[in-house]
């Protein structure tokens, strides 16, 4: 692993496979990934799922089947990826795709326990406006 800076690796192939619905990402380093647009969705890096700080996040449900509808490019850095639920504000870096790619197995363990601790189904609904609790019960 001698010389391999994080964020040093950049993209040499993204390939789309709607059927699967993985994002398979070559790396410059040789490694490749395949991600779930699901973990794309349920991670995107927008402010409409991260929130404005720690614990403000969304958890973000029924995202299973979400396609992918295209990428667009931003500057050298990035892709935006059109979600076929509506979702698009989210900018993936070539660093934070590496991130999720490398660390898939954990961030699905992580999602699926915040699913638990929220007693939601990963397959429920998205409430409407946001899904912030108002207390009702």
């Amino acid at each position: 692993m001698a010389g391999l800076q994080r964020g040093a690796a950049t993209p040499q192939s993204i390939t789309v496979h709607a059927k699967s619905r993985v994002l398979e990402v070559g790396f410059s380093d040789g490694a490749t990934f395949r991600i779930p647009f699901e973990l794309m969705r349920v991670y995107s890096p927008s402010a409409e799922v991260q929130g404005h700080g720690p614990g403000q996040e969304v958890l973000q449900t029924g995202k299973r089947d979400v396609e992918l509808l295209g990428l667009d490019p931003v500057g050298n850095y990035a892709v935006q990826p059109r979600f076929s639920d509506g979702h698009d504000s989210g900018i993936f870096t070539w660093d934070y795709l590496y991130f999720l790619g490398s660390k898939q197995d954990e961030l699905w363990g992580d999602y699926e326990r915040r699913l638990r601790e929220a007693g939601v189904d990963r397959d429920a609904p998205m409430q409407a406006g946001g899904g912030h609790a108002c207390g009702h019960h």
